[in-house]
């Protein structure tokens, strides 16, 4: 689980219009969402996760203990029940609200790659190691 501890800068995004498009998230949000370069901040220690999202325009977190289900309100202003789960080698996060989504991050090497799928819509985000 240590391979994803680090900063991660997205270097390249495929389907995120669509995907928040999927998720209800307004036009102005998208606009702002899709111009961003976030950096991740990931830390696992033991049980405990926390993902710290920064961009210029907004900064979220999330902690927890895997397999606990948490609120979570999305950069986007969703709210939504968060559960994050290890499944191999893959950091799991399901979020549940008024539309469901599933987030799946997998490190290979230096690149973190990021699935996000809504209904049968599939966005891929990567990712490079920054610190």
């Amino acid at each position: 689980m240590t391979q994803f501890n680090g900063k991660w800068k997205l270097t390249s995004s495929d389907k995120f219009d669509e995907y928040m498009k999927a998720l209800d998230v307004g036009m102005v949000t998208r606009t702002m969402a899709n111009k961003a370069t976030p950096v991740q901040e990931i830390t696992i220690n033991g049980n405990e996760f926390d993902i710290k999202t920064v961009t210029t325009f907004k900064t979220t977190e999330i902690k927890g203990t895997f397999g606990q289900e948490f609120d979570e309100t999305t950069a986007d202003g969703r709210e939504v029940k968060t559960t994050m789960n290890m499944d191999g080698d893959k950091l799991v996060q399901k979020q549940t609200g008024k539309k469901s989504t599933t987030l799946t991050r997998e490190v290979s090497g230096d690149e973190l790659t990021m699935t996000l799928v809504v209904d049968d819509l599939v966005c891929v985000r990567k990712y490079k190691r920054s610190d």
